[in-house]
C-alpha cells in the first residue's frame, strides 16, 4: 500500500524534498517520490511513499512532527495512493541532477553578475583615471601660477630691497648734509659774533 501526503504553507525553496529524503532514507524506505506543486496557489510538496506498514506508520508521525528549519507548515494530509511509485535511488539520481542543474544555473548567473561587477569597476576604475589626469592638470596649472607668483614676489622683494639700499643712500647724504650745515651754521654765527664785537669796539651801537 502507497500513501500520498501533501504538506502546505512555505515549503518550497527551504530543503523539504531532501529532508523528506533523508527521513525515508532513515527508514529503509525502497520506493519515494516528492514534488514541489501549487494547489489553489499555495506552495506545496506532494510525497509518494510505498514500503510495509511500520515503515510508512513511522514516515508519516515523523513528516506531522518535523519539518525543515526554514518552513512553515499549514497542514499535512495524507491518503492512500495506488498509483506507481519510483524507486528511491531513481528519484535521489533525478533530484541530485536537478540540484545540480539549479547549481549550474546559479553558476552561470554569478559568473554573469561576476562579468557586469568587472566592467562597473573597470568603468570606475577608468572615470577615476580621468578624473586624477584633470586634477593633475589643474594642479600643474596652480602650481605654475604658484611660481609665478613666487617670480613675482622675488622680483618685488628685489625691487624692496634696492628702495630701501637707495633709502639708506639717501638717508646717509642727509645726514652728511645736515652735518655741513650744522658746521656752517657755526661758522656763521661764529662770524656774526666776530663782526658784532668788532663793531662794539669801534663804538658803532648795535
Amino acid at each position: 500500500m502507497g500513501l500520498k501526503i501533501t504538506i502546505t504553507g512555505k515549503v518550497h525553496d527551504v530543503g523539504y524534498r531532501l529532508f523528506l529524503l533523508e527521513l525515508a532514507d532513515s527508514l529503509f524506505i525502497e520506493r519515494f517520490d516528492a514534488r514541489n506543486v501549487r494547489i489553489d496557489g499555495k506552495q506545496a510538496v506532494v510525497v509518494l511513499v510505498d514500503g510495509d506498514e511500520e515503515q510508512l506508520k513511522e514516515f508519516v508521525e515523523l513528516v506531522k512532527s518535523e519539518k525543515p528549519e526554514m518552513a512553515v507548515v499549514e497542514e499535512v494530509k495524507v491518503e492512500e495512493y495506488k498509483g506507481r511509485i519510483r524507486d528511491i535511488e531513481r528519484f535521489r539520481a533525478s533530484f541530485n541532477t536537478a540540484q545540480l542543474s539549479k547549481i549550474v544555473q546559479v553558476g552561470l548567473k554569478m559568473l554573469e553578475k561576476q562579468d557586469e561587477t568587472i566592467k562597473e569597476i573597470r568603468a570606475t576604475r577608468e572615470e577615476l583615471k580621468s578624473e586624477i589626469k584633470s586634477v593633475g592638470e589643474k594642479v600643474d596649472r596652480v602650481s605654475g601660477k604658484i611660481d609665478r607668483v613666487a617670480e613675482k614676489v622675488e622680483e618685488v622683494s628685489g625691487k624692496i630691497d634696492r628702495v630701501v639700499e637707495k633709502v639708506d643712500e639717501v638717508s646717509k647724504k642727509i645726514d652728511k648734509t645736515n652735518e655741513l650745515l650744522e658746521k656752517r651754521f657755526e661758522k656763521l654765527e661764529e662770524e656774526i659774533e666776530r663782526i658784532k664785537k668788532a663793531l662794539i669796539k669801534a663804538g658803532i651801537d648795535i
